[in-house]
């Protein structure tokens, strides 16, 4: 039984990374399956790619769609014909995609569209914000799923009320976090740690990409500097993704205490909010990792993919209005930020899970 792994942009390697693991131990142990990993070349730079690779000890893709740069809808073109050429030439029993990035649809689709059953990791969860492109693409992909894998409650409720039948919803947890747990002893340091004197606890982490965010220069220029007041003097890192970049030219003057570096490393950015005071940042997966860590999270966003980070972790969404990060920065320095738990299931064995499903669902059991 061959399953494609489909994997495109930063956030789905440290997703795969856990599942490719657990495949490997199976496949050590005599399972049948077997699993192709295919890169669609959606994230081509090395800092949003490679690194990750390397670092996380995923194994060179077995193929690489080398898609590259373009807008939404040439890379979902390219993607879904470059996929489509290698399904034809080599069908797969299954497609295995992850998270909610392009590459994610647009497998799902063409896969389906040749007759192959697709399997959904990290199904269920919605933002209900349509302006948000991450959105689109799970109701696509869960639209035209065969099987789904979920992270939370919350996933399977909304499964549930969309009509999905419940034999085809298996709550297994949340790989991302099967990837953080594993590497938690092997965080280290970036190389400006030492060169802008930074200290553990002492410090904020800003990690900011999304459209409502970055793309006007006077919105984006007040949240960096209510961010920069509420933080009175401690140091905020901000590791720039390439979206915030192209903004951060047009704003000029940047607030002293405001660190900008380039973007990091899976094992250094995680050492960055282990040791941070606080994190402020409107990415869904690093509210996940602040929960497991213990670490106060501030999202800028109206709504959230993932909302057991808040019920249940060290999460708080503010909104995007700049004027709701000064209270949130009073309750901190407090004391009184709460201290949060760790989500159902987020133990380190959702990998183990999907695998040992899949063998059953493909009629691999012993």
């Amino acid at each position: 039984m061959l399953i494609d792994v489909i994997a495109g942009a930063r956030p789905n390697f440290m997703k795969i990374a856990a599942i490719l693991r657990a495949f490997d131990k199976r496949i050590a142990e005599g399972s049948p399956l077997r699993y192709r990993l295919v890169h669609t070349g959606q994230h081509y730079d090395a800092r949003m790619s490679d690194d990750f690779f390397e670092q996380l000890g995923i194994p060179k893709p077995n193929v690489n769609l080398e898609v590259g740069s373009g807008t939404q809808a040439e890379q979902t073109a390219q993607i879904m014909i470059r996929y489509e050429k290698l399904l034809l030439e080599a069908p797969s029993d299954l497609c295995l995609v992850v998270g909610d990035v392009t590459s994610t649809m647009a497998c799902a689709i063409t896969a389906q569209k040749l007759h192959i059953k697709v399997a959904h990791v990290e199904a269920g969860i919605r933002s209900n914000d349509w302006t948000m492109p991450e959105e689109i693409n799970r109701l696509v992909t869960d639209a035209i799923t065969n099987w789904f894998f979920t992270t939370s409650e919350f996933a399977n409720d909304n499964l549930r009320k969309s009509g999905i039948a419940e034999d085809r919803i298996f709550f297994v947890g949340n790989t991302m976090i099967d990837t953080l747990l594993a590497n938690m002893h092997r965080l280290q340091k970036p190389a400006f740690w030492d060169s802008h004197e930074l200290v553990a606890g002492e410090y904020f982490v800003v990690t900011l990409h999304r459209p409502a965010n970055v793309d006007k220069g006077d919105n984006f220029s007040r949240l960096l500097e209510a961010i920069c007041e509420g933080a009175r003097g401690h140091k905020v890192v901000f590791p720039v993704h390439p979206r915030t970049a192209k903004t951060l030219k047009e704003i000029g003057d940047m607030p002293s205490s405001l660190v900008l570096v380039e973007p990091q490393p899976y094992l250094e950015f995680n050492y960055l909010v282990k040791n941070a005071k606080a994190v402020i940042t409107d990415s869904g997966g690093v509210t996940e990792e602040t929960t497991v860590m213990g670490i106060p999270c501030m999202t800028l966003r109206n709504s959230t993919e993932r909302p057991e980070t808040v019920t249940v972790g060290t999460n708080e969404l503010l909104g995007i209005d700049p004027s709701a990060l000064l209270p949130a920065f009073q309750l901190l320095f407090k004391g009184d930020w709460k201290s949060g738990g760790i989500p159902e299931k987020w133990d380190g064995n959702a990998g183990p899970r999907i695998v040992e499903r899949l063998e059953s669902l493909l009629g691999c059991s012993e």
